[in-house]
């Protein structure tokens, strides 16, 4: 490696910058260093929280789903009369749903241009939850928990199957398998901690719902996104094709194994369409942010995915692939401009906010996951 830091020295950095960039509130800043990204996202954020548990760092872990409970309960009220809204059939406009980043003081986030209504971080988050739980060897909820455990979940089961924003924040008028994905995820890793009517129900249709809408019926492989059409109880397909982040519906949430027909559709589709000959990993076909780069992150997610399939070689080979990655610090970007699928538009983007952010703390907490699958 040009970078002469070995694959284990970089862990050892991952946790570190990690550490360094966690708030004294619990929130984890998105990048330090790229002023667009100086909020915490509860999806990066319970991801982070996630590695630097299987990392050993539990305590990182804790801090930062404090933050979220606060941030959740504090908006207890306002949680209420949207749900008592929804029961009443009242229309509720997009920018009164919670918010999807805030401030690492907890305050929200009003004035950034990206919208704001996005379900994926709120399911991540109560999947984060269970599994530090779990791995603090917790046989039940927390009391301090249960009052945003619980709010989270009857949001959840409310309005899983609005159209909202995506983990990319685009395309606020589809709904995204990925997002669905986050929520099932959430949802049957907390229900074991609660009893609350419905969360079955919704963790069943949820399931049915990406079976029967959102499998492309040629290929096989579940599409990046659909739309509701007006007036008709059905959807239409608006990317038929892949997005990255499809990976999550096998790891971590488990809506589908590996090896189940739709799944492996759906990864082999990834591998083909997605990963480059360098070996890092597209958001999706035509992506044009900061020209359509490799994505550490996900790089890292199909070699996870690999490890499911007993392909070590692959999984080692993606880690490596992301060790050529950090610079001479340790520090992993967001993505790598290697394989651009636009010099120009890559370009016009660096020339609007600058180079690729970078050190991205959910890069380095996805290269913790992987390095732990491969090496724990």
């Amino acid at each position: 490696m040009t970078n002469k830091l070995t694959i284990h020295e970089l862990a050892e950095i991952s946790k570190q910058i990690i550490r360094y960039n966690q708030h004294s509130s619990g929130g984890y800043i998105a990048c330090p260093l790229f002023v667009h990204y100086g909020f915490s996202w509860l999806r990066d954020g319970s991801f982070i929280a996630n590695a630097m548990d299987t990392a050993g760092e539990t305590a990182s872990s804790e801090l930062f789903h404090g933050w979220v409970n606060r941030v959740v309960a504090r908006q207890k009220d306002h949680i209420e009369q949207l749900l008592q809204r929804h029961v009443r059939g009242e229309a509720i406009g997009e920018h009164e749903f919670l918010h999807t980043r805030y401030h690492l003081d907890g305050r929200d986030d009003k004035n950034s241009e990206w919208g704001h209504f996005q379900l994926d971080g709120y399911g991540t988050w109560l999947w984060g939850l269970a599994e530090h739980l779990r791995a603090a060897g917790a046989s039940a909820l927390p009391d301090t928990y249960k009052v945003s455990a619980e709010l989270t979940v009857r949001y959840l089961c409310a309005f899983w199957k609005l159209p909202n924003f995506d983990c990319w924040e685009e395309r606020n008028d589809q709904v995204h398998p990925s997002t669905l994905a986050c929520i099932y995820g959430g949802l049957s890793a907390i229900e074991p901690y609660l009893e609350i009517p419905g969360i079955t129900e919704t963790i069943h249709n949820i399931r049915q719902f990406l079976l029967e809408r959102c499998v492309h019926p040629e290929s096989g492989h579940i599409v990046k996104s659909l739309r509701p059409v007006p007036g008709e109880d059905r959807y239409e397909f608006v990317h038929d094709g892949v997005d990255a982040s499809l990976m999550w519906l096998c790891r971590p949430f488990g809506v589908f194994a590996a090896d189940d027909p739709v799944m492996a559709a759906t990864i082999q589709k990834i591998r083909t369409d997605l990963r480059t000959p360098q070996g890092g990993v597209r958001r999706f076909p035509g992506d044009e942010y900061y020209g359509g780069g490799e994505w550490i992150l996900l790089t890292a997610w199909l070699g996870w995915i690999e490890t499911e399939l007993n392909r070590r070689d692959e999984a080692e080979a993606a880690l490596a692939w992301i060790a050529r990655q950090a610079d001479e610090l340790g520090r992993l970007p967001e993505q790598v401009p290697n394989a651009l699928l636009s010099m120009d538009t890559y370009e016009g983007w660096v020339n609007r906010w600058g180079p690729p952010a970078s050190p991205l703390l959910w890069s380095h907490a996805m290269y913790l996951v992987l390095y732990s699958q491969l090496y724990r």
